[in-house]
């Protein structure tokens, strides 16, 4: 049983801890709410998310999914979108007034559906790792392996905004996060280019 904890808490950090899109959403809302606990329907959004995926790739149900053929450019299409429109939405925060992205509970919600849903890296290493590393685990150990990569998210999502709340308060002029909303916002429109170029390559073979 340990082993498998330990073995899903390993994978969950390898996976979750680099940089991407809901990492970006998740630091940047801790930094911009007045209050953490304004950025808390980021976080638990976030990271019901990321449990949601860790369960369905663990019970089998997202590999069955994204078996089908039609879906995966699909992701990649929408994933273009979103990354895109994030980051469009965060640079507004790169301009003299940031209130553009502190964003209501709806809209926190949205954005972290968007940003944990529509990312193809995302779900393909939540299914092509975690959910074929699961199969060397048998009945009560697989879960006790889901539920610990799960925790990890939660634990890091808190982690996240919390440092972004630090940041937020320790920058009173907002210069810094400005400048990170901006390199945020580039990183994004990056990221959107490449996977455009993957749906093109998928398109055209």
């Amino acid at each position: 049983m340990m082993e498998a904890v330990i073995h899903g808490m390993v994978l969950a950090v390898g996976l979750i801890l680099p940089l991407g899109a809901q990492n970006i959403f998740v630091f940047n809302q801790g930094a911009l709410q007045l209050r953490y606990k304004r950025a808390l329907p980021a976080i638990i959004t976030a990271a019901l998310c990321d449990t949601l995926l860790i369960f369905a790739a663990v019970g089998g149900v997202s590999l069955a999914v994204l078996s089908l053929n039609w879906l995966t450019p699909f992701i990649y299409g929408a994933g273009v979108v979103f990354l895109a429109v994030m980051g469009w939405k965060i640079l507004q925060g790169g301009r003299a007034d940031e209130r553009a992205v502190i964003l209501p509970s709806k809209e926190q919600i949205a954005f972290a559906l968007s940003v944990s849903l529509l990312n193809p890296h995302a779900l393909m290493d939540t299914v092509g790792v975690i959910g074929t590393s699961s199969l060397q685990y048998g009945g009560t150990e697989r879960w006790a392996f889901a539920a610990a990569a799960a925790g990890v998210s939660w634990l890091w999502f808190m982690v996240l905004a919390a440092a972004g709340s630090v940041l937020g308060k320790a920058d009173p002029s907002g210069r810094l996060v400005r400048a990170l909303n901006i390199a945020s916002a580039m990183l994004l429109w990056a990221m959107a280019g490449y996977m455009a170029r993957q749906l093109w390559s998928l398109l055209a073979a």
